[in-house]
């Protein structure tokens, strides 16, 4: 049992592969629930889906996630997040951990955001990027940078843009292996102050361009409603929020038709 177990764990491993770099995962279960569409967004996980989006952030917020995919505990994908506004622009801290104890990605992000105009943002961002394999690979680590834009063109209409590892980091010496480059782009429409409508495309240099789309609901100041789709491998999504003062709670689960389920929780608390 425990072999075709590992079997079935690889398996998924090269699925997970069509998705992007581990270390370069959407955070968050507002951008889960939305088909991964975030480059747009501007809210706590900014710190890793485009972090110009810290620069519309007014209030102290710190928050964590979890999610696990397909119901597997060694798929776990666990983050961390801080967001400190100043006069100047926006500080956004962030670490994530992708794995179990034989095998796990990590990231330390520290990023900076900052308004250049009513209409504008951009924010550059630096990050330790570490893997562990087993007992014999031992742990590898190395430094990459990120940076993205966000603007609005007219009214209720958003852009954004992303590019993680333009500088192409290797994440080992001896082999030559590489940190993948991934670029995003995408655009959000208001139709109201209920409704908006996300979509998005990515691309990791080598594979093929996945795309994702989501609308968000809100049903009562308090409660929102989110559902989407995304490409390469197909998933379906859909979740809901909570805004409760100073708390936000994200729910999310996310469908693969040959692998399951994989669920998504977000908290986060804001200080006045």
């Amino acid at each position: 049992m425990k072999s075709v177990k590992c079997i079935f764990i690889l398996i998924v491993f090269w699925q997970l592969q069509t998705f992007a770099s581990n270390n370069n995962l959407p955070l968050g279960a507002r951008s889960a629930a939305l088909g991964g569409a975030s480059v747009t967004l501007n809210d706590l996980w900014s710190t890793q889906n485009n972090q110009a989006g810290l620069a519309r952030i007014d209030t102290i917020e710190i928050g964590v996630y979890a999610e696990r995919k397909f119901m597997l505990p060694q798929l776990g994908y666990n983050a961390f997040s801080g967001v400190l506004p100043i006069k100047g622009g926006t500080f956004g801290l962030s670490y994530s951990r992708f794995g179990y104890n034989k095998y796990n990605e990590n990231k330390i992000g520290l990023a900076f955001a900052k308004k250049l105009g009513e209409n504008f943002s951009a924010a550059v961002q630096l990050d330790y990027l570490s893997k562990f394999i087993g007992d014999n690979y031992g742990k590898s680590g190395t430094i990459a940078a990120e940076f993205g834009v966000q603007a609005k063109l007219v009214k209720g209409l958003f852009v954004g843009a992303h590019v993680f590892n333009p500088t192409r980091a290797k994440s080992a010496d001896y082999n030559k292996e590489k940190i993948p480059t991934i670029i995003k782009i995408g655009a959000n429409y208001v139709f109201s102050d209920k409704v908006f409508w996300a979509v998005e495309a990515e691309k990791d240099i080598n594979y093929k361009p996945i795309f994702k789309t989501g609308i968000e609901y809100r049903v009562i100041p308090q409660f929102y409603l989110r559902a989407g789709i995304s490409t390469q491998p197909t998933l379906s999504s859909f979740g809901f929020g909570l805004r409760l003062k100073q708390i936000n709670l994200d729910v999310a689960a996310t469908y693969h038709q040959q692998l399951g389920f994989t669920p998504h929780l977000g908290f986060s608390y804001r200080i006045k």
